[in-house]
């Protein structure tokens, strides 16, 4: 059976891509991500050119130039997503970058640690032999088995991603 080529973004229902980078961008929601930030992040990632421009991005989601500054500057901030400025151009071009899960969850390392950190103090400070104490050294035991086995995975994925 021929296959068929892969669609690009004119063959595309763009009612339906609208559907799902909502759908999408709720789950983002709901995991605690600001509403305009997460549809402007799955709109880009959605985006075949992984690039969109701030115009592109308030056409597409029908949102003020105001509000896709926010959601853009949440997004640099966090580092889902990069500016990009190309020589001669006024525009600002925003990107997700094609491993954006590996190095966003590979970043997390640092805040692990310094959480890792604040629980040890708060042990510390609270008494071992409290309930509160003990509660925040096991939570810092528990963030400390998280972070190695989250680097061990994240190793394994890029030696995954490298075999294929």
């Amino acid at each position: 059976m021929p296959q068929r080529p892969a669609p690009t973004s004119i063959d595309r229902d763009q009612a339906a891509v609208t559907r799902f980078i909502e759908r999408f961008a709720q789950m983002m929601v709901e995991a605690g991500m600001p509403r305009i930030a997460s549809r402007i992040f799955v709109a880009i990632l959605a985006a075949d050119s992984g690039r969109l421009t701030a115009a592109d991005l308030a056409d597409q989601l029908r949102a003020s130039a105001g509000a896709i500054s926010g959601g853009v500057r949440y997004l640099i901030q966090v580092r889902l997503i990069t500016r990009e400025r190309e020589p001669g151009s006024r525009r600002d071009h925003y990107t997700v970058g094609d491993d954006i899960w590996y190095h966003s969850l590979s970043q997390r390392d640092q805040m692990l640690r310094t959480w890792i950190e604040a629980m040890r103090d708060g042990a510390a400070t609270l008494g071992g032999d409290t309930p509160a104490g003990a509660r925040f050294a096991e939570s810092a035991e528990f963030y400390e088995f998280m972070l190695t086995e989250l680097e061990s995975m994240l190793e394994r994925w890029h030696r995954h991603r490298a075999g294929r």
